[in-house]
């Protein structure tokens, strides 16, 4: 269900709608690329289009694994810090990339599944917070980084152009 189709539903199903829509958005950014084109560095920073949906699959494990399971990111198998999150391997390409996105979308939605909004998570650096506030901190990521997807797929598909 889209964003849309949620107007009348509880909270709940509008923030998962949203959360949804946001992760495909930001899992589309890739569509039509080129490997090349998908490790493209455009700004100083490690960002490039497949290492920000390669991050999104770290920013699930994180808030949806580490938060309500409360296992160590060694446990998990995700980087300890955020910035190697966009590093990107020899192995990583668009498909798993993208298939490694949503198989931690898909772990997201069945670590959640059991739990009320109202419901705190312990298992984040910050101590106890209600999945509410997970919910929306991951909403607010993926806002943020399906705009920065945006801007690189723009220059990206001008590089075609040029």
């Amino acid at each position: 269900m889209g964003s849309q189709d949620v107007l009348r539903e509880p909270l709940r199903a509008q923030l998962e709608a949203f959360l949804d829509e946001h992760r495909e958005a930001l899992r589309s950014c890739l569509d039509g690329l080129t490997e090349e084109e998908a490790r493209r560095s455009l700004v100083p920073s490690l960002t490039t289009l497949l290492g920000l949906v390669k991050h999104a699959a770290f920013v699930e494990r994180v808030w949806f694994d580490e938060a309500i399971s409360c296992r160590s990111r060694a446990e998990i198998g995700i980087p300890e810090t955020v910035d190697e999150s966009f590093v990107l391997g020899d192995e990583d390409t668009i498909a798993s990339v993208t298939r490694a996105h949503r198989e931690a979308c898909a772990a997201s939605r069945r670590a959640t599944a059991d739990l009320d909004l109202d419901d705190l998570v312990h298992g984040n650096r910050r101590g106890s917070l209600p999945l509410r506030w997970v919910y929306l901190h991951v909403l607010r990521e993926l806002a943020e980084h399906g705009g920065h997807a945006d801007i690189l797929r723009e220059q990206v598909i001008a590089g075609r152009l040029s």
